[in-house]
C-alpha cells in the first residue's frame, strides 16, 4: 500500500489553500498517510491530523478568526496597503498611529503582537499528543539560538503548532526546554524532505511561497521585514520541494500573510489548484513503489534532490 504523504508550506494567510486542497484529497477519498507542515501548514496540517477530514478543519478556521481574541490581535493593521476607501481620514490616521505605537511599543520585548493575547489565542487548539493524531504528523520549527531545526513528531500539538507558526518578530518565540523556537519557514519553507522521515514513500508538495518579483519599493519597516521573509521562502523552497516528487502552487502568491479577510477566496484558490492536479495527484498515489525508489535514486544521482 502507498503512503502518500503532504508537505504544507508557510505563508500566513495564503496557507489556508491548504485547506482547500484537503477538500478535494477528501472527495476524491484520497487516503493521507502523513502530514509534515511549516507554519500555516502545521496549522492546518495538525488539525486535519486531528479532525480526520478538510470540513471540521474549515469550520475551525472560520470559527478562529471571527473569533473576537483574534480580531482584538489586528492583523489586519498589518497588512500593505492598509487603507480601505470606506475608511475616513481620522479613522486612517488613527490606524496609522495605533501601529506605530504598538511597534514601539515591540521595542521592549521579542514580538510586535503580546504574548499574554497570543497565547489566549492559542488556546483554540486542541492540546493533544502528537502520537495520538489520526494521521502520522509533524512540525517544522527553528532554534533561535542555535539556529537548528526541530521537527516535532511527539509531544503537545498545540506547542507544536504555536512554535512552529512563530513568524519571527511578529509573535512571541516559544521557549520548549532548552530552545528559543520560531517559525518553521525561517528553516525549511516546504518540508518535502521531512515528511519522509515520518514514513512517507511519496510525496505532494503544496507552494504557497509569496512571488518576489516586484517593481515596488518598501515604504516602511514592516514591508521591508515581509519583502526579506518572502525572499528567503522563495530560495528555500526552490531548494526543499526538489525532494517533492509533485507540487502544486494554488494562485495566491500575490497575497500577504494577512490577508485573513479573503480566507473564502484562498480556499477555493487551493480547490482549484487540486481540481486541475487530480489526475497528477492519483497517478502519484498509484505509481509503482520500486519504480518510484528508482525514480528517487536517479534524482539523487543527478543533484536534484
Amino acid at each position: 500500500m502507498s503512503k502518500f504523504g503532504l508537505a504544507l508550506g508557510g505563508g500566513g494567510a495564503r496557507g489556508l489553500a491548504h485547506i482547500g486542497v484537503l477538500k478535494v484529497l477528501d472527495e476524491e477519498n484520497i487516503k493521507i498517510h502523513s502530514i509534515t507542515g511549516c507554519s500555516m501548514g502545521a496549522l492546518v496540517g495538525g488539525l486535519y491530523a486531528y479532525y480526520g477530514n478538510a470540513k471540521e478543519v474549515e469550520d475551525f478556521i472560520y470559527k478562529a478568526i471571527n473569533h473576537p481574541k483574534f480580531i482584538e490581535l489586528g492583523t489586519d493593521k498589518l497588512k500593505e496597503n492598509n487603507k480601505k476607501p470606506d475608511k475616513n481620514y481620522f479613522e486612517q490616521f488613527y490606524d496609522y498611529v495605533g501601529t506605530r505605537i504598538q511597534a514601539l511599543k515591540a521595542l521592549n520585548r521579542l514580538s510586535y503582537f503580546d504574548e499574554q493575547l497570543t497565547d489566549e489565542i492559542y488556546l483554540m487548539i486542541p492540546d493533544t499528543p502528537i502520537e495520538n493524531l489520526k494521521i502520522k504528523y509533524s512540525a517544522i520549527a527553528t532554534d533561535l539560538l542555535s539556529g537548528e531545526e526541530v521537527n516535532f513528531t511527539r509531544g503537545s500539538l498545540r506547542q507544536a503548532i504555536k512554535a512552529s507558526s512563530a513568524i519571527p518578530g511578529i509573535f512571541p518565540p516559544v521557549r520548549l526546554n532548552n530552545y528559543l523556537l520560531i517559525d518553521g519557514s525561517a528553516s525549511e519553507s516546504v518540508p518535502a524532505g521531512r515528511v519522509r522521515e515520518i514514513g512517507a514513500d511519496r510525496v505532494l508538495g503544496v507552494d504557497v511561497t509569496r512571488c518576489i518579483k516586484t517593481i515596488d519599493q518598501p515604504k516602511n519597516v514592516f514591508e521591508i521585514l515581509y519583502r526579506a521573509e518572502d525572499i528567503t521562502s522563495f530560495h528555500l523552497s526552490v531548494l526543499r520541494l526538489r525532494e517533492a516528487d509533485l507540487v502544486i502552487r494554488p494562485q495566491v502568491r500575490h497575497l500577504t500573510w494577512a490577508d485573513f479577510d479573503q480566507t473564502k477566496e484562498i480556499i477555493a484558490a487551493g480547490e482549484q489548484a487540486a481540481k486541475e492536479n487530480i489526475a497528477e495527484i492519483k497517478k502519484l498515489v498509484n505509481r509503482n513503489s520500486y519504480l518510484l525508489e528508482i525514480e528517487h535514486y536517479i534524482k539523487k544521482l543527478k543533484g536534484d534532490a
